[in-house]
């Protein structure tokens, strides 16, 4: 991270903290310059970067103040409860997403992809290379099914952290979190079986539903507290269902991490009903706050939470290591992962091992943390600022995307079309939901460091948004 995002993170933080308080006047350029050993370039870059965050204003012949804070965007609504169990629809509109991402001239704000470009990944890079130089032929082989035990090791010392104890030979690595879901769930479910699901969810994951042909329960979630415990309690008295599915930390679309009497309050409901759950917790290192909150899986007293993950977010996807704690399933697990793909290559286990034994993780993961959250709020102001007033806006507490919600009648994949056309491409709500639900809804990537193109294209889609709008339709067909 450039020292500038430093400076900024710094100052930003004792803004939010209110050791700045509104109307103050910030230290001056040449202090601060003096302060911290940088230079006068490197002070006004990190004052700019806050005030595209909304924290810090420039008076002409003055110098730097803290502006009024205004009112942060209403939260998105909750969704409404489905009344019967629904087949996963799209596929065709994911696609679009994806073959997307190679376009290099898009400003690429839909996919989930994380910074890859920061300079806390070059030991990782260096590990690869070295691994790949010296390896020789051993790593041509096929490998022990569970994974390396080196990472299977490092894996168990991260579960620590995240509230649970788990032994390596207890562990599974897979290829990505996606063969994790996947396989966790095939082995409990049969095609036809019932799956309950907080919606909106990872629009993957609605893929692996699709695939593996089983029906899907949305259940709604809150953007603040998740998924309703209420209508899932509902949903699990009237139907069969086999499992439960759900992302309680830094969740995907919504950002939301589920607070501990809501957790205790799903895991009652799981034993009371004897189903198991599915939990991606693939965010679970990105979210904001310290420490890092546990992990479902950390109440889990009879193996019946299924915990996949990968560092498919927090380093690289194209690593594509993930790994599994079955529970109670580890032998089922086990079979489906062997009978799926067989082995996940060796040499990035190895090079991953070697990067977290050396600590170059934790400090990865706090600026990628900051790097993250300081670039929410930047989103944040320029949605508040170019979108129409009445825009609703998710506020996560971890990850890099933020979901956001237009008038009930309008229509994002209209909006997604338009915007191709001027190189921009967003992820549309629907694809979020296993029913084409949230169709006035968006999901936008704060990932990459931002620069003045991403902000003209955040502008140019809150002026196409208008433009939609003053059609009287809300673009929908």
């Amino acid at each position: 991270m450039s020292r500038y995002l430093d400076l900024a993170n710094i100052l930003g933080s004792r803004i939010e903290q209110g050791l700045y308080g509104a109307g103050v006047r910030l230290p001056s350029v040449r202090t601060l310059s003096v302060e911290y050993g940088v230079s006068l370039t490197t002070v006004q870059q990190a004052y700019r970067w806050l005030e595209m965050a909304g924290l810090v204003e420039a008076r002409p012949r003055s110098g730097w103040y803290v502006p009024a804070r205004r009112p942060a965007p209403e939260l998105p609504q909750m969704g409404k409860p489905n009344l019967r169990p629904t087949d996963v629809s799209e596929w065709g509109q994911v696609q679009e997403l994806l073959d997307l991402e190679s376009e290099g001239q898009t400003v690429q704000l839909g996919r989930g992809m994380p910074d890859v470009e920061s300079p806390t990944l070059r030991p990782l890079l260096a590990a690869l290379a070295r691994e790949g130089r010296h390896a020789g032929a051993a790593s041509l082989h096929y490998n022990d099914i569970r994974g390396a035990a080196a990472l299977r090791t490092q894996l168990s010392r991260l579960a620590v952290d995240a509230g649970y104890r788990v032994s390596p030979d207890s562990l599974i690595v897979t290829t990505g979190c996606q063969e994790a879901l996947s396989c966790a769930l095939r082995v409990l479910c049969a095609p036809g079986d019932i799956v309950a699901i907080a919606s909106p969810s990872y629009h993957g994951m609605m893929q692996i539903l699709k695939e593996a042909d089983v029906q899907v329960f949305e259940i709604p979630s809150d953007p603040v507290e998740g998924i309703s415990l209420e209508a899932l309690e509902l949903a699990l008295d009237r139907w069969p269902v086999k499992a439960i599915q759900v992302t309680p930390n830094a969740n995907n679309p919504l950002g939301y991490t589920m607070p501990g009497p809501r957790r205790r309050g799903l895991i009652r409901l799981a034993q009371r009903f004897d189903v198991p759950i599915i939990e991606d917790d693939i965010n679970g290192d990105l979210v904001y706050g310290w420490p890092r909150p546990h992990a479902l899986k950390a109440l889990d007293e009879d193996g019946r939470v299924l915990l996949c993950s990968s560092f498919s977010k927090t380093l690289a996807p194209g690593l594509r290591v993930g790994w599994v704690a079955p529970g109670r399933y580890f032998d089922k697990v086990l079979r489906m992962k062997y009978t799926s793909s067989g082995p996940t290559a060796a040499l990035p286990q190895i090079a991953v091992a070697e990067f977290l034994r050396k600590g170059y993780y934790t400090a990865h993961l706090r600026r990628m943390r900051r790097q993250y959250q300081r670039q929410r709020d930047i989103l944040t102001e320029w949605v508040r600022r170019y979108f129409p007033e009445g825009t609703r806006v998710s506020n996560p507490q971890g990850g890099f995307v933020l979901w956001i919600e237009l008038p009930e009648s309008f229509d994002t994949h209209t909006l997604d079309a338009m915007l191709r056309e001027n190189g921009i491409a967003i992820a549309h709500g629907h694809i979020f939901s296993a029913a084409g639900k949230y169709r006035n809804c968006m999901r936008l990537s704060h990932a990459s460091v931002f620069t003045p193109r991403t902000e003209w294209a955040v502008r140019r889609i809150g002026e196409t948004i208008d433009e939609i709008l003053h059609m009287g339709n809300g673009g929908t067909p």
